[in-house]
């Protein structure tokens, strides 16, 4: 699926709640069920810089696209990380720099967080942009 098809998938479902705080539990649902990053990555060098939880978020580039995995200690950052990956895991390096993440804005979430978790989320978004930035240039010099 494309960027765009997720991102409509996920404003679809966001429709589905008629206030915040069921949308709020269904981010933390999402953290509750997000795939847990592997231990050896729970690293200082994969800590999110500008979250006010602990974030770890470990990127991989396997068969041309990046597979990006993450934990928070804090549940509703997990389930803001879990949107993300499902969004941007599993897609081209351009296509993740490139991406607009629209859906965002669609289901008012950047409104309804907190300025800390907001900052949390501008940083978790630039970091992802820059793995795939990385990835991208890695793989136009080994060519």
């Amino acid at each position: 699926m494309t960027i765009q098809e997720i991102e409509n998938q996920i404003i679809e479902e966001f429709e589905n709640f008629e206030d915040w705080m069921d949308k709020y539990n269904y981010v933390i649902e999402l953290g509750r069920e997000c795939p847990k990053i592997d231990e050896k990555n729970k690293i200082d060098n994969n800590l999110i810089v500008g979250c006010q939880s602990r974030v770890w978020l470990s990127a991989e580039f396997i068969d041309g696209v990046i597979i990006y995995k993450a934990d928070s200690d804090a549940v509703i950052t997990k389930g803001i990380a879990s949107l993300l990956i499902r969004v941007l895991s599993n897609q081209k390096p351009q296509d993740i720099i490139d991406a607009k993440l629209d859906f965002i804005n669609y289901i008012g979430l950047k409104d309804h967080l907190s300025p800390t978790r907001s900052n949390g989320l501008l940083s978790m978004i630039k970091q992802m942009k820059l793995y795939a930035l990385v990835f991208q240039t890695k793989t136009m010099n080994d060519k």
